[in-house]
């Protein structure tokens, strides 16, 4: 399968290997690739492979030595090769932050791809490494499926997650001569020491019942409990999919997906209007406060968008779901923004000590 439309799929795989939730794959990951790469270069200036015979050989190896690269997913203890003649500093190291950020694409849009080999190459060259060969192509392959099948496949032994974050990416792929939509679905949780943890990755057919059950029940299979809220959006397949694997957990509506549906009901000249009325209520100290200014809101919004207040009126229990939570995780809890959820594992660990 090649993906079509790849920048979507890589960014959502780069925006969650660089969070503190896949910081431990992404440091394996780029460990490996580096080390990969400087063996492909040192390859290049020797004129030769690793204990390979060749008359042509101009250099050969002596051991290693380790360097430590501080990396956004912590240092890392690198084993550079050493040449018997002359000296190899890997230019992936200097300057540190260009030639990082340019591995992790390598990473990232490499794994997307399928590790096209030319794709690969031109990323790799960017770099200022001369390019891969097929088989070490094929290598980097192997063992980045390796590192994703297992970090993918690990027991949840963290719990209990109290908070589970629900979210999908669609983006276009080819497959089989032909060009689908694919939706690549995300599950973050905050554990039981208050880290941001992504519990599950997966790529479904659709965005549909079948396929969100399917992934919440490996979910559940690999240790997921504990679960107190799901935060998501309102699609109709979610929802049933929470409610029948992960029986006894509240779902809060996520905020920022009901705001966008709930605007599409009020005349675009009052858009910023309604909205900032909306927003009031999720702006109060208390659970006692946030009922009492909906009922206010909706009362106002009765005599001149009916639509939009039955809207909020059919959407309330979900839409509050948060204010039964301590007020403390409030705005991480009423939208499924991983930014959000960053903040919350800081919010937990706080309120745990």
């Amino acid at each position: 399968m090649t993906a079509n439309n790849n920048m979507g799929a890589a960014e959502l795989l780069r925006k969650y290997l660089e969070s503190p939730a896949g910081s431990d794959l992404l440091g394996e990951m780029v460990k490996m690739a580096a080390e990969l790469l400087m063996d492909a270069d040192v390859d290049a200036l020797c004129n030769a492979g690793y204990g390979e015979r060749s008359e042509d050989r101009l250099n050969s190896r002596n051991g290693h030595r380790e360097r430590r690269w501080d990396t956004r997913a912590g240092t890392i203890s690198l084993d550079i090769p050493k040449l018997r003649k002359g000296s190899y500093l890997p230019s992936l190291l200097e300057p540190r932050r260009r030639a990082e950020q340019a591995l992790v694409s390598v990473i990232c849009q490499a794994y997307v791809e399928g590790i096209s080999t030319r794709r690969v190459d031109e990323l790799v060259k960017s770099m200022g490494i001369d390019g891969m060969s097929k088989s070490q192509v094929s290598e980097l392959a192997k063992n980045l499926d390796v590192k994703v099948a297992q970090f993918r496949n690990r027991p949840l032994d963290e719990g209990p997650y109290t908070y589970l974050w629900l979210d999908a990416l669609f983006h276009k792929v080819r497959e089989g001569g032909r060009v689908v939509s694919l939706a690549t679905v995300i599950a973050t949780g905050v554990n039981a020491d208050g880290h941001r943890e992504v519990l599950g990755v997966d790529v479904i057919s659709a965005e549909d019942g079948a396929g969100w059950t399917a992934f919440l029940r490996g979910l559940v299979a690999r240790g997921l409990s504990g679960v107190v809220l799901v935060v998501s959006d309102a699609h109709e397949g979610l929802k049933g999919a929470i409610a029948a694997v992960l029986n006894g957990a509240a779902w809060q509506r996520c905020r920022t997906h009901a705001m966008r549906n709930l605007l599409t009901r009020v005349p675009k000249a009052a858009q910023a209007m309604v909205a900032t009325l909306v927003r009031t209520v999720f702006a109060q100290p208390d659970a006692t406060q946030v009922k009492a200014q909906f009922n206010r809101v909706i009362d106002q919004l009765l005599t001149q968008f009916l639509a939009t207040a039955e809207f909020l009126i059919d959407a309330e229990a979900d839409l509050l779901a948060f204010s039964s939570l301590p007020t403390e995780h409030w705005k991480q809890c009423w939208s499924n923004n991983p930014l959000s959820v960053n903040r919350l594992q800081m919010t937990i660990s706080a309120t745990a000590a």
